[in-house]
Parts: C-alpha cells; structure tokens; sequence
C-alpha cells in the first residue's frame, strides 16, 4: 500500500512539472519580438512628420568684407608740404569741401597756400595724407567712397559658375546685427577665371539705405541661384533607397482594425534638397503623415505605433546650400 503510494505520488509531481513547462514555453512564445498573445501582427515603433507646402531655395553661401561701390582720390594742384587736414576716416563730405592745405613755399619763397577739394560728395573711407608730409600733385590725399553704396567682394568656384549671373538676389547678414537680414543682388561677374584659385570675382550690392553698415564689416552673403514656390517638402531623412528607387513610408488607418495604423510604401521623385530638406516632385501631397525615424526597419503593410509627430519643414526652411 505504501509503495502504491509512493508511485502515485511520484506520478502526480512529473505531470506537475510536465505542465509547468508547457506554460512557461506558450508565455515566452507570446512575449517576444513584439508579438502579444501567439498570432499577434507585431507592432513597430516611428516617429511622424507632415509633408509640408512652402517655397524652397538653392544658394551658395560666402563671406567677404564690406568695400565702397564706388571710389575717388582726391590730390592736390600743387606741390608742397600738407599744413592742415580738415577731414578724418569716416567723415561724410560734400563736394567742394576741402581736404587738406598745402604750401607750396620753397627756401627763400613764399607762395600762398594752396586748398585741396573733394571733388564728390560722400564718405572718407581712406586717408593717406598726414600733416607734415611734402607731397606731389599726383600724391593721393584722401579716399572717398561716393553715394554711400555699399558692396561685397567675393569668389565663386568654379563648380558654381554656370549657377551665377547678374540681378540674383542675396541676403546678408552681419556679425554686428545679429538676426537681421540685408537684402542685395549680384551686381557685377568677371568674364574670366583666375587660374590659380580657380574662382571667379564677382561683386554684390548691399541695400545701406539705413546707413549702418560701414566699410570694412565682415558680411556671410547667400547668393539665391534656384526658388520654387508651392511645392512640397519633407525632411530629407525621411526618404531611403531600396532597389534603386527612392521611397518614404506614409501613416494610414490600418482597414482591417481601426485601432491601429500601418505604413504605406510610397515611390517619390525628389528635387532639390538643401539644409536637410527635400524637395518631392511627385508620389506624396501635402499633409500626408510620413515616417521621419524608424523607416528602415518598416516593409509595406506593417502595423506602426506612433511615438511622436515631429514638426513638418517648416514654409522657411530649406533655402540653403551646399557649399
């Protein structure tokens, strides 16, 4: 009776354990590879953007210095030793005011002295004369920049040449009016090519009609060479490449459960792509839900989790460049 006991016994605690193990594998079965209960879709986390409608732009950004757009020398008629300066580096003239006097007195001579004038109106933005010095009558007295306009000096490579030419329009900005933008255009191209930098000159106007900006100002300058209005735009990391071809995912109501959405595989032809966004010429409308993070891991169909909706390219971004 005993021993009958026993086998009973021993029976019932491997059945037990039989069964333990039976759970323990229908529980891990169910809990991985972000299943939930056995023939569960998984389930794969992104984050959204919105395509946006706006304008986007293609430049080429450089720096120069601030240079007078036009300037004139002043010299004196006659010879002689510079006796007074009426003028300073920066003062603002008028035409027929006077620069310097000059004696032209020789030893043992006295001859009256002679008045040197601007011969423009405008700006003294160089002053090579000093009190003291014996000059000639084709010494340079003075520098002056006429009309208070304002340019920008700069050289193009070579790759961007055939992008740039007369009456684009550039932004300026400047160190000393930090998040102020100042508006100009291209205003003069070389015909020719150095060929030791392999650039090419060219000179921008600056609107100075507040009279702020002042020669020798360090200014970054982006030369507008492509816009488009009302296109459609995302971020550019948005759009992958399979099988050569350019492809985003798009977030639609999954239609066999509306609890969930699911990722729509969409071919897209993009355009230009600046400061990391993209232009897309067709495959997507604006206000489609486009998968920004999350995308490579993602086939057509799958069921998404939204974590978060990032904010769209805005209508002013994208007007960048490469350099």
């Amino acid at each position: 009776m005993k021993r009958l006991k026993k086998t009973l016994l021993t029976v019932v605690t491997v059945f037990t354990f039989v069964l333990a193990g039976c759970s323990g594998q229908n529980s891990k079965a169910g809990g991985t590879g972000g299943k939930g209960a056995a023939g569960d879709i998984p389930v794969f986390a992104v984050n959204t953007t919105l395509a946006m409608q706006g304008s986007i732009s293609d430049y080429i950004e450089l720096a120069g210095d601030l240079i007078a757009s036009s300037t004139v020398d002043t010299f004196s008629d006659a010879a002689g030793k510079i006796t007074r300066l009426f003028v300073s580096v920066g003062s603002r003239i008028s035409k027929g005011d006077p620069i310097a006097t000059v004696d032209p007195s020789k030893p043992g001579m006295s001859y009256v002295l002679h008045t040197a004038r601007s011969p423009i109106s405008g700006t003294v933005v160089g002053l090579p004369a000093e009190v003291g010095m014996t000059i000639q009558s084709s010494t340079p007295l003075a520098k002056i920049a006429g009309g208070g306009g304002l340019e920008v000096q700069l050289y193009i490579p070579e790759r961007f040449i055939s992008k740039i030419r007369r009456g684009l329009p550039c932004q300026i900005s400047l160190d000393a009016y930090p998040g102020e933008l100042f508006r100009g255009s291209v205003s003069e191209v070389s015909p020719t090519v150095d060929i030791a930098s392999r650039t090419e000159m060219i000179k921008v106007n600056v609107d100075n009609s507040s009279s702020r900006l002042k020669v020798g100002m360090f200014a970054k300058v982006k030369i507008i060479t492509e816009s488009k209005a009302d296109i459609v735009k995302i971020p550019a990391a948005s759009v992958i490449q399979r099988g050569g071809e350019n492809i985003v995912f798009v977030i639609t109501p999954d239609p066999t459960d509306s609890n969930y959405h699911i990722a729509r595989q969409i071919n897209v032809t993009p355009g230009i792509l600046i400061d990391n966004v993209v232009e897309i010429q067709s495959g997507l409308e604006a206000g489609d839900e486009v998968v920004s993070k999350g995308m490579s891991l993602l086939n057509e169909g799958v069921r998404v989790n939204v974590i978060q909706k990032e904010g769209g390219a805005s209508s002013s971004a994208g007007e960048g460049e490469r350099k």
